[in-house]
């Protein structure tokens, strides 16, 4: 079945249980589920039960769409999201967020977990994502009528800068040290080795992570406004002198979550 057709029956399974358009799009990363404390839940759609949506299995991520207000905004919630690491094809990771542009959400607030590579940042910091490095191997798009994507898509101005000065000036109100930096999105599900931290340094990276590049491709392409945050939840492979863990992640976000809720609530009240 054409990508449109499984993207409109989507759309017709979810659409008649809302009673408005969501305005904006978020997605939740590893261990940040908890932000969905901020949505006035107005309906809750499971994964398993949309037409063609894939189900999550990562840890923390809890596979269900929460529609609702923030800030005083119309919002659609990933509350988890789907992984290339997981077996899905990377057009599978981009048909929720292509479901909620259907639906009309217009802008992506995009979070993850990340390792920091920049030597300057500490565990517990959060990133604005001003770039990215797409070193996952894979593409969720192609050129073609079943993507919509006639010609190379302009990765120029990915991340609005409108977005991200108003981030900044609401970081500043909040007596926040917001970071900035550029994502590099690898593949997983292994962690980098300390040779390749220290090559994606070279790079320009300043955080790395398994996830964000396909859906910011992906709406990047539907014309979406987008904005994205990294929460530091760990160091990178040798940086520190120690072992990485997929649970120091998931409890390093929980704890440095209220940080990262009170940003987003706070720029979506700006918006």
């Amino acid at each position: 079945m054409a990508l449109q057709d499984r993207i409109n029956e989507a759309v017709a399974f979810i659409q008649p249980q809302l009673s408005e358009v969501p305005d904006y799009a978020i997605v939740l990363g590893s261990g940040l589920s908890g932000l969905a404390e901020l949505v006035d839940v107005q309906v809750i759609v499971d994964y398993k039960d949309i037409p063609y949506f894939k189900t999550s299995g990562a840890p923390g991520h809890v596979g269900r769409l929460l529609f609702g207000h923030v800030g005083g905004k119309s919002v659609a919630c990933m509350q988890g999201r789907l992984h290339f690491y997981e077996g899905n094809k990377p057009e599978d990771t981009v048909f929720p967020l292509q479901v909620l542009n259907a639906l009309g959400a217009q802008t992506l607030v995009v979070t993850n977990a990340a390792g920091g590579i920049n030597l300057g940042f500490e565990v517990g910091d959060i990133m604005l994502i001003t770039d990215h490095i797409n070193f996952t191997g894979a593409h969720p798009l192609t050129i073609g009528d079943e993507q919509g994507l006639h010609d190379f898509l302009d990765m120029t101005y990915t991340y609005s800068r409108n977005l991200q000065d108003v981030a900044r000036q609401v970081a500043v109100d909040q007596g926040l040290n917001l970071r900035e930096g550029v994502y590099l999105g690898v593949r997983g599900p292994s962690f980098e080795t300390p040779a390749e931290i220290r090559a994606f340094r070279v790079w320009g990276a300043d955080a790395v992570g398994m996830s964000t590049v396909f859906e910011v491709l992906a709406a990047n392409l539907a014309g979406m406004q987008i904005l994205g945050f990294s929460l530091i939840t760990n160091m990178a492979a040798g940086v520190l002198d120690q072992p990485l863990s997929g649970e120091e992640v998931i409890e390093t976000a929980a704890f440095a979550a209220g940080k990262m809720q009170k940003l987003v609530l706070g720029v979506l009240a700006a918006l």
